[in-house]
């Protein structure tokens, strides 16, 4: 076969969290600072592509929705082939290990938290940096777009927040559990853009994501405090990303193919 079993892939999916842990404070540091980037970026091309569709959008809306959860993807498939890291991810791949007693509870949070907290970096250096400050979305359409998505996410209930972050990361983390059946780059990317194309275009809540829209929002000059990012946004996303990997994925490919006999 061209592809690992499902067996296979959580395996590889378990191990990839094993490496993760072995490493130095400041490599899984700047492992993670470059996941938050890359996500960012993907985030960042579906601003500019889908957002300078406002004439589509006026006709047919769910085609510019399906066209930023086909762009979307790219920043995931960067952070599986370089080797970045991914709080998202790693709430699913840590649950392996820590269910099969090879790395206590307190390992695994200490390391979500702090690839959280450099995502975050990494996600600020392209919303500012790279988006922001060089003007990338001081003009229309990209700037009304941007505002529009990003007034939606601190608008909502905090359990529909919470229940849209479920889905996005029992989304994320099928497709980097996917991505890990392919034996060749193109079947990685495949197997990562499927679920993830999902959940963008059925507009539900990444943390990480949401980590570049909403700030870069902000510092292009939005009308949207940080405090209404974080707590009406941010918080019950986190959360939801959390049950969704913890539970939908990590918890039940452990049970499915790696619980010990």
């Amino acid at each position: 076969m061209n592809y690992f079993t499902a067996a296979e892939a959580a395996n590889l999916f378990r191990v990839s969290a094993l490496d993760k842990s072995k490493k130095s404070f400041t490599k899984f540091a700047l492992m993670a600072i470059l996941g938050g980037a890359f996500i960012a970026l993907g985030g960042l091309l579906t601003v500019m592509v889908a957002g300078g569709m406002p004439g589509v959008a006026l006709d047919n809306p769910g085609l510019v929705k399906f066209v930023a959860g086909a762009l979307f993807p790219v920043g995931l498939i960067m952070v599986s082939i370089t080797g970045a890291d991914l709080f998202t991810s790693d709430c699913a791949s840590f649950t392996f290990p820590v269910l099969r007693k090879e790395i206590d509870f307190g390992k695994a949070a200490w390391f979500l938290l702090i690839s959280y907290l450099f995502n975050f970096v990494g996600a600020q250096f392209i919303a500012y940096v790279l988006s922001a400050n060089v003007g990338m979305l001081d003009a229309d359409p990209w700037r009304t777009y941007l505002f529009e998505l990003s007034n939606v996410k601190v608008n909502q209930d905090f359990m529909t927040v919470f229940w849209k972050g479920v889905g996005a990361n029992w989304l994320v983390c099928l497709g980097m559990y996917m991505g890990y059946a392919g034996k060749d780059i193109i079947g990685r990317a495949i197997g990562i853009w499927i679920p993830v194309m999902l959940f963008v275009t059925f507009g539900y809540e990444h943390s990480i994501a949401n980590m570049f829209f909403i700030p870069a929002a902000i510092y292009a000059g939005a009308d949207i405090t940080w405090g209404a990012f974080l707590i009406d946004n941010l918080l019950p996303a986190t959360l939801g990303n959390l049950v969704g990997g913890v539970l939908l994925v990590g918890c039940v490919y452990w049970y499915l193919f790696l619980k010990e006999k």
